[in-house]
């Protein structure tokens, strides 16, 4: 019996392992960052394309944040289970924009992440003032669920 029981665990992981590995990461929805910000993703339609909005948690200016709209494109292929995407969002409540760049995950647990790298250009005066017209970041989004879920 103590012979069998290696078996059975290499034989339960390799019939587990795949159904994790081909679970795909779908954009659709809901999501939060690691500071609080969330967005919602709509539906991806067959070109790529999507839409949605974005509410930041964090700002650098002194007005009211507002959601701001967004707009975005996830890579074409009809097989891949982590996507790369790519989203602007054009902040209502600023004279800036931020673009982000990415890829959905699924990780070791079964949970939907999005990695991303984001470029935020505010406005300046002047040429002289570009230098500090651009920051760079990441942000890590899960999929934030209703209560009901």
């Amino acid at each position: 019996m103590v012979q069998v029981t290696p078996f059975l665990l290499v034989l339960s992981l390799a019939l587990v392992a795949p159904g994790q590995a081909s679970r795909k990461c779908v954009l659709t929805g809901k999501w939060i960052n690691d500071l609080g910000s969330t967005m919602t993703i709509g539906a991806v339609n067959g070109e790529g394309n999507f839409n949605g909005f974005y509410h930041t948690a964090v700002t650098a200016t002194n007005n009211k944040i507002q959601v701001s709209p967004l707009q975005g494109s996830q890579h074409r292929t009809n097989q891949k289970n982590h996507p790369t995407f790519g989203f602007t969002v054009n902040w209502t409540f600023s004279d800036s924009v931020t673009v982000f760049t990415g890829q959905c995950f699924v990780d070791e647990n079964g949970k939907e992440v999005l990695k991303t790298m984001w470029l935020l250009r505010s406005h300046v005066d002047n040429i002289t003032d570009d230098w500090k017209a651009t920051r760079v970041g990441i942000n890590v989004f899960t999929r934030l669920h209703s209560q009901k879920e």
